[in-house]
């Protein structure tokens, strides 16, 4: 950004003229359908003469539209041009890579989910190298009803789970034995630049090796650093995972007296820290 004598402020580019024209298109933020000129005039801090000015050149590129009712949208340059980075970009890379990362660093078996109407589908694994451990091949698909991968989906992606409004304000979930008697997970939604689910990163182990509050403490303030870098790397924000970390604590794992749990239709289960 820029200040209105041209001086430059940290963080800029170098060419004011973009700096202030960047500053408007990112003035609208993901619920705003449109703007006056004297609201992006307080967001950027510009004159509404400056913005005014810039507007009329973004207009004519076709980033910004000048509304019926004298307001500004978003245009449609943004979205083609959005069009072609998904296009160029292969999530598969970067989340293998961060699988492989997950499950050198916690020893245990990585995995991504993604949503099939009932089923969660494994779309991309990694394996630890070690005797005893959780095994799933790619392409494998579980019912959505259960495990902590299953939680994320049914929480971020349509149709929404109401029962799993916890999972939503944690930004993760945990389950202890839910598919297998003997395996504890914990998964964390990914997302894309336009805030929709992409899929969830997954940890799944021997409940005896990672069902201990520390480890799985550890694993979810694992997780949700690489579901983080992911994220951002498909151009999505990543400050809800900042704010879920600052939020976690050891407290809301399990312990001897458990959670308060959730009822579900069928049975009693925790959204947020199953068992």
């Amino acid at each position: 950004m820029t200040s209105e004598n041209g001086d430059l402020e940290p963080g800029t580019s170098g060419v004011a003229v973009l700096d202030r024209a960047f500053a408007i298109l990112e003035a609208f933020g993901l619920d705003d359908e449109r703007l006056t000129l004297t609201e992006l005039s307080r967001r950027t801090g510009l004159y509404k003469s400056t913005v005014l000015r810039l507007v009329g050149a973004l207009e004519h590129g076709g980033f910004i539209r000048k509304l019926d009712d004298g307001q500004y949208g978003v245009g449609p340059a943004p979205l083609r041009l959005a069009a072609i980075y998904q296009r160029s970009f292969r999530v598969g890379p970067v989340v293998e890579r961060l699988l492989a990362q997950l499950s050198r660093e916690l020893g245990e078996t990585s995995s991504f989910y993604v949503r099939e109407g009932s089923m969660r589908v494994v779309l991309h694994r990694v394996e630890p190298a070690r005797a005893v451990r959780v095994s799933i091949g790619v392409g494998e698909e579980f019912p959505i009803d259960r495990g902590a991968s299953g939680k994320v989906l049914r929480a971020f992606s349509k149709p929404v789970d109401p029962r799993m409004s916890s999972v939503r304000d944690l930004l993760w979930a945990v389950s202890y034995g839910e598919r297998e008697r003997e395996t504890a997970s914990a998964s964390a939604p990914v997302f894309d630049a336009t805030d929709r689910l992409v899929g969830a990163m997954t940890i799944s182990g021997p409940i005896g090796r990672l069902g201990a509050p520390a480890t799985m403490f550890a694993a979810v303030a694992t997780l949700l650093n690489a579901a983080k870098t992911v994220t951002m790397s498909l151009g999505g924000s990543g400050e809800r995972y900042d704010i879920a970390q600052a939020r976690l604590t050891l407290g809301q794992f399990a312990t001897d007296e458990g959670p308060s749990p959730a009822m579900s239709d069928k049975r009693v289960e925790r959204p947020d820290i199953g068992r």
